[in-house]
């Protein structure tokens, strides 16, 4: 049995626990890969036998763009693509650095912000793994 057995299916039980500050992926037990966003089934390998895992949280920026709002939108702010060391990519952002200074290669450590009583994930740089180029 999956996690759609509550009510609501598994997007809403992946957001209840985002609610609660817990970070989820989904981990298929056919194929032993990673899933994310939660799905009824393993995209992988069509298995049903899918379950809500703590991942380590951590990986690397693959894309980054930056998102132009004038100020009393709250200003710029980054999208950013972020590759998870289990092997899925999220769209997020990084959010303890200056948009620009967001760079593809960084090192990210993933967290639950919650605004408004929903939580979000967002991305901290821990380590700066990128090269400059002269």
């Amino acid at each position: 049995m999956n996690d759609t057995s509550r009510s609501g299916g598994i997007r809403a039980a992946h957001q209840a626990q985002l609610d609660q500050g817990r970070f989820l992926i989904q981990h298929c037990s056919q194929c032993q890969r990673h899933i994310y966003f939660p799905r009824e089934s393993c995209p992988h390998c069509g298995s049903e036998q899918v379950q809500l895992v703590a991942p380590s949280g951590l990986g690397t920026v693959h894309a980054v763009t930056t998102v132009r709002r004038k100020p009393e939108a709250g200003g710029d702010t980054n999208v950013s693509l972020v590759d998870l060391d289990e092997g899925v990519r999220l769209m997020s952002r990084i959010a303890n650095l200056p948009v620009d200074a967001v760079r593809i290669g960084q090192r990210v450590q993933a967290r639950v912000q919650i605004d408004g009583g929903a939580g979000l994930v967002v991305f901290d740089v821990v380590q700066d793994r990128t090269e400059h180029t002269p």
